[in-house]
């Protein structure tokens, strides 16, 4: 292992923001992970992954792990489902591509969501009617305390919406290193529930959609929505979908009839985050080189040299003014590192 000193985070982040680590560490293995927690003169350690789900306020004063671990292979086979298992480092859109390649079913309608594998349990990543707890089977963990390997199933990561057990309780205590997946091999289980999708697919005159298909419209409507963190800095989607019970939402369609909203169940309705924030004016807004992106303001941009600090002012000023305007409180989906 390369101990380095001083290191820019700019290109590990795709916030592209240029915060430094005092000292840095490229993790290629899980025995690398191993030895890297056993530094007893680096205490103050920061594990840091693909880096698109962040928002770096400061230099950090820690080592910086960086989980580069690759590999994927077949665990468990049979007729009409394959369980893979895929390294943390691995990067999950790519990932999805050879899923697909290979005709294994259930991730198309995630494809070309940033970021590596080992943190897509974390969030619980989703998109286009379908999250990561739909397909996950298990996944293993070193415990950073014990340095033992342990495995946690769909139940005790407690997924909800964008949220796990990694995300609260288990917050620091564990670092993902692989993930088991179950995907389908025939008999695919389509969803084009989001009329996205479906317009997308008659725009191309696809009646019977196969996987790939789904995922080529999915790929062609975030392209057309959300920019690309190598052309400008961002981190998708900085804010969770807030999720009103019934009795709030009927108060808040009342004032507000041509609001686009999800049910989510009998008594959850999901209002688009990006929806109030565009209604508060924000869209395409520039504050410096902090940004809301003007194709969809659920999208927080730097233009150049913003600061994670400028960047977070400008998100806090947002959820203000989509609180006074709506009486709705909005959630950064990112996690912010102060």
């Amino acid at each position: 292992m390369n101990l380095q000193q001083n290191i820019s985070l700019k290109t590990y982040n795709t916030f592209g923001i240029n915060a430094k680590a005092a000292y840095f560490l490229e993790i290629n293995s899980v025995d690398d992970l191993k030895q890297a927690f056993q530094l007893e003169n680096h205490p103050n350690k920061f594990v840091l992954s693909g880096g698109s789900n962040l928002l770096l306020t400061n230099d950090l004063n820690a080592l910086v792990l960086h989980i580069n671990i690759k590999g994927k292979k077949i665990v468990e086979e049979n007729d009409t489902s394959v369980v893979v298992n895929i390294m943390a480092g691995e990067n999950w859109h790519n990932m999805v591509l050879w899923a697909l390649q290979n005709e294994y079913g259930g991730l198309e309608n995630m494809s070309l969501i940033p970021g590596n594998t080992g943190t897509a349990p974390i969030q619980n990543i989703g998109a286009y009617g379908v999250e990561l707890k739909d397909v996950f089977k298990s996944c293993e963990a070193m415990n950073t305390q014990t340095l033992e390997i342990e495995t946690f199933s769909k139940k005790s990561c407690q997924f909800g919406y964008r949220n796990s057990y990694f995300k609260n309780e288990g917050k620091g205590k564990y670092i993902i290193t692989s993930v088991n997946l179950k995907l389908t091999k025939k008999n695919h289980k389509l969803n084009t529930s989001y009329g996205a999708i479906e317009d997308e697919l008659k725009k191309n005159n696809i009646s019977q959609p196969t996987i790939q298909d789904i995922s080529k419209a999915v790929i062609a409507i975030r392209k057309s929505k959300l920019p690309n963190p190598a052309e400008i800095g961002n981190s998708g989607s900085f804010f969770k979908n807030p999720v009103l019970n019934a009795s709030e939402f009927k108060d808040f369609s009342k004032k507000n009839p041509e609001a686009p909203f999800y049910k989510v169940s009998e008594n959850e309705i999901k209002v688009p985050s990006g929806w109030l924030i565009e209604q508060c004016g924000f869209k395409g807004k520039r504050v410096g080189d902090a940004g809301v992106h003007k194709k969809q303001a659920l999208v927080l941009v730097n233009h150049g040299n913003a600061t994670g600090k400028e960047i977070l002012n400008l998100s806090q000023t947002i959820r203000e003014e989509v609180f006074k305007k709506f009486g709705i409180r909005i959630i950064p989906e990112v996690n912010i590192i102060k």
